[in-house]
Parts: C-alpha cells; structure tokens; sequence
C-alpha cells in the first residue's frame, strides 16, 4: 500500500474517531454550558470534519485502486482545513475569542482547494 494512502487512511480514521467524540461532548458537555450560537459552531465543526475524514477514507479507496493519482496535496489540504476550520469552530464555540473566528475561513478555503485539485486529478487521469 503506498504510504500517502496509508496516511489518509489513518487520518480519515483518526478525524471520524475525534469528531464522535468531540460531537457527543458537545450534546452532552455543552449543552447549557454555552450559547445556542457557540453548540452550532461546535455542530458545524463536527459536520465537516465528518465529511472530511469519509472523504480521506473514499479518495483513499480510489486511490489504492488507482495508484497513479497524484492525491496526496488533497490528504493534506483536507487535514488542515479540519485543523483551520473545525478545531477552530471548537475553539471559537468554548472561549467567543474573535480572532478566532478569523482563522475559521483559511479552513475553508483549505477544503476548496483541496476538491479542486481532486477534480484536477480526475479529469486528468481518467480520460
């Protein structure tokens, strides 16, 4: 297996273990703790690194298929749009910091970055 699949892999695995648990806590840590606003920001945080990390674990299946794909900039754009947007969504949810809240957009466009090179990728090697 080649290793930038393996690292995806374990990724995908490690944000859906994290976000289970970060997602629980928030609905039953939180809950009354912070603002209805904030508990949205922490769902909204948990909401994408779910879609990240089954998207980690699905391009990795293609791409243990297809190893010619050039993924690994995706896998890594994908990890720090988890770590920008959603471990900032946590952060921003449990302290109000403001500047905080800045960052969180970095994440996202790390994450459309990282589909636009997977497109990129498709339409380049599946001709």
């Amino acid at each position: 297996m080649k290793k930038n699949v393996k690292f995806a892999l374990i990724l995908g695995s490690v944000f859906m273990l994290t976000a289970v648990g970060l997602g629980a806590f928030g609905a039953h840590g939180l809950e009354g703790k912070v603002s209805a606003k904030a508990l949205s920001t922490w769902k909204t945080g948990v909401s994408y690194q779910i879609y990240h990390a089954l998207a980690l674990l699905g391009l990795a299946a293609i791409h243990s298929q297809y190893q010619s794909l050039k993924l690994s900039m995706t896998y890594n754009l994908f990890l720090l749009g988890t770590a920008l947007f959603s471990f900032n969504c946590y952060l921003y949810a449990v302290t109000g910091i403001k500047v905080i809240a800045m960052i969180i957009p970095l994440g996202g466009i790390s994450f459309m970055v990282g589909w636009l090179l997977a497109v990129k990728t498709f339409i380049k090697d599946f001709k």
